[in-house]
């Protein structure tokens, strides 16, 4: 896809300063606004209810509908930037005419489905809302940026779809073909439920037409979605096709977007991928690679622990494993490999390994959307990780500690001041995780508190005390967390209309029916689970898994009796070692891009990382008080 994004940025360039220009500037300016009130009003919310015992006037309503807004904002930047999170098969197709016409494929099919759910959601407007003041500006007004987001990415997948000339008619026939299947919705939207008899019989049509091509339309977006499709794309046209062919209103999916968006719980989702980005994108990276060097340095193994924190300290705020990999690969592989002289296959399938190892500790970004996707307390889950996150961390240390007394690489002498001075130089982002766990963990701030105080504390500390970014530089970190929002909230939109329709179906309740006639035993179940989750971290990225998967597992785990909190962490920690797993793990291309080395060389240097972390995961799914233990003490 990086022909694509090149291509965009090459016809902006011409047009800078012109009217595209500016719409995009707007768009960022609008976004980032939205983003920036998410962090404000709970920070303002937090010291009305500290110093004056109130709150803020209407707090909650304004920050769950400047999500809905930063969200769908976050999802037209996303398109814009070709950055829409898909299933990583592409990449194995030879030929880059192959490609190019997959991608044109895929692209019409987002152009559709997405022409779709603007016009359905404009029916929602007029009819599924009742007009509540949110402050002082109606809920309909705050809504209107639903079609207008979708609409605005129908446009973006077309004028990025790769035709020319006159095959520019295929992707207006795709927003054609989205306009009348949305006939219904259309005629809603006109008429309201009294449609005179011809528009009716119309309708009627429409509904028998998805119900006898729904089998072939599905089997079209599977395969679309092996092919590239983003998974936001895919999730709604198979939403859309079901409602239809079950003879359901369309806008239901609408309505499961703005409820999806309007969540107070999701919020915590941009505000923690602020601050992992604020990390990454400053010198903090460097301060705490050289305080740990100093500190831990004087005994064997001391460097490979201090990259094993490190890389788990970045991964628990960015929830992302490859901005690890790429902000301190560079790093850390400089160190051990130049300075230290571990050999680079070490250095290389180390750091590689421990890009994804610090999901489990909070504000971990996925066990907070795996809470929220199946209503699990996010304190627990928070607690329930920290053994088996620790566990994970133990065995990568002292797997690098027995390999550096192999090796017999030097140890570094110890000196009091320098390890003073460096410790003094990063000492604000060593406090910020003990400042944003004692904040939740004493119950003095919400999660979405903790969020927005993490996002202030290390806006001062790198902008004005640290001054590694300059503050006219701020937005681009901004833009540059904007792509992981969007992606992460698109597909929560509408992941939540299909899980809405698969539980209407008792779909999950006839699989567990199934499950449990064919396999008995606990033990069996949870291999399987093992085996499935392992595929998935090669297929997909950790956020659409939760999303998209996760809700079917969880009635399963509770047929069996695995408890949810313990169910999570299996959930996590297994994609956590998939994204080390041939042919598609994740990570492995990252690594690859990263050290520059083949794509057969890293997956050689990881394998003996990869095994280590797969006998956690066994220990994690076969030892439940690994990850219930703590949880029963609060």
């Amino acid at each position: 896809m990086a022909e694509e994004v090149q291509a965009e940025a090459a016809v902006l360039e011409p047009a800078k300063k012109g009217p595209l220009f500016w719409l995009h500037f707007i768009e960022d300016i609008l976004c980032i606004t939205a983003l920036a009130f998410l962090v404000l009003i709970p920070l303002a919310e937090a010291v009305a209810r500290l110093l004056f015992k109130t709150g803020v006037p209407s707090s909650s309503g304004l920050m769950v509908h400047f999500l809905l807004t930063a969200g769908l904002l976050a999802g037209m930047i996303t398109t814009r930037n070709n950055n829409h999170l898909s299933i990583a098969l592409l990449q194995y197709f030879s030929g880059d005419t192959i490609k190019q016409r997959l991608h044109m494929l895929t692209s019409l099919i987002s152009v559709c489905v997405s022409t779709l759910i603007a016009w359905s959601s404009l029916s929602f407007i007029k009819i599924g809302l009742q007009g509540h003041l949110i402050g002082f500006i109606p809920d309909r007004v705050f809504a209107l940026i639903i079609p207008i987001a979708y609409g605005v990415i129908a446009f973006r997948f077309a004028r990025m779809s790769g035709f020319r000339g006159w095959k520019l008619a295929f992707p207006a026939l795709a927003i054609i073909a989205g306009t009348a299947a949305s006939f219904p919705v259309i005629a809603k939207f006109i008429w309201g439920f009294d449609l005179p008899e011809p528009v009716f019989e119309i309708c009627e049509r429409c509904y028998l037409l998805a119900y006898y091509s729904k089998i072939p339309v599905l089997i079209l977006l599977l395969l679309a979605a092996l092919a590239g499709t983003p998974l936001f794309a895919v999730m709604g046209g198979v939403t859309v096709l079901l409602l239809f062919a079950s003879g359901g209103e369309m806008d239901s999916v609408a309505a499961d977007i703005y409820s999806a968006l309007t969540n107070r719980n999701i919020i915590a989702i941009p505000l923690f991928t602020l601050v992992g980005f604020f990390l990454s994108e400053s010198r903090a990276g460097e301060r705490l690679v050289h305080t740990f060097r100093c500190l831990f340095s004087w005994f064997p193994g001391g460097l490979i622990l201090a990259s094993v924190v490190i890389c788990a300290f970045f991964t628990s705020f960015t929830g992302a494993t490859g901005v690890t990999i790429l902000a301190l690969g560079g790093i850390l592989y400089s160190i051990l490999s130049e300075h230290t002289n571990y050999p680079q296959k070490f250095s290389i399938g180390l750091l590689t390994s421990v890009g994804s190892i610090g999901v489990l500790f909070p504000p971990s970004l996925p066990l907070i959307l795996v809470g929220a996707t199946t209503q699990t307390n996010i304190f627990h889950l928070f607690i329930g990780g920290i053994f088996p996150g620790l566990l994970l961390m133990a065995v990568m240390i002292i797997f690098g500690i027995i390999a550096s007394i192999r090796i017999k690489i030097p140890v570094e002498r110890f000196e009091w001041r320098k390890a003073a001075a460096s410790l003094r130089e990063s000492l604000l982002e060593i406090l910020l995780p003990i400042f944003l766990i004692t904040g939740y963990f004493t119950g003095i701030l919400s999660l979405v508190e903790v969020g927005a105080a993490g996002a202030l504390y290390i806006f001062i500390v790198e902008v004005l005390i640290h001054r590694d970014i300059k503050f006219a530089d701020v937005h681009k970190v901004f833009i540059k967390a904007i792509p992981i929002i969007g992606g992460v909230l698109a597909i929560l939109a509408l992941s939540k209309a299909l899980s809405y329709y698969i539980v209407d179906t008792q779909a999950p309740a006839n699989l567990v029916k199934w499950m449990q006639g064919t396999i008995s035993s606990k033990l069996v179940f949870l291999l399987l689970l093992n085996l499935v989750l392992l595929a998935l971290g090669c297929l997909m990225d950790i956020f659409s898994a939760i999303l998209i998967v996760l809700p079917l597992i969880v009635p399963l785990g509770q047929a069996y009796g695995v408890d949810p909190v313990h169910l999570g962490i299996i959930f996590i920690t297994n994609l956590e070692v998939g994204f080390l797993t041939p042919p598609a793990g994740l990570n492995l291309f990252l690594a690859s891009y990263r050290f520059n080395k083949s794509f057969v060389d890293i997956c050689r240097y990881v394998f003996p990382f990869m095994l280590i972390q797969l006998l956690v995961v066994l220990m994690v799914t076969y030892l439940p008080w690994l990850s219930t233990f703590l949880p029963k003490f609060f």
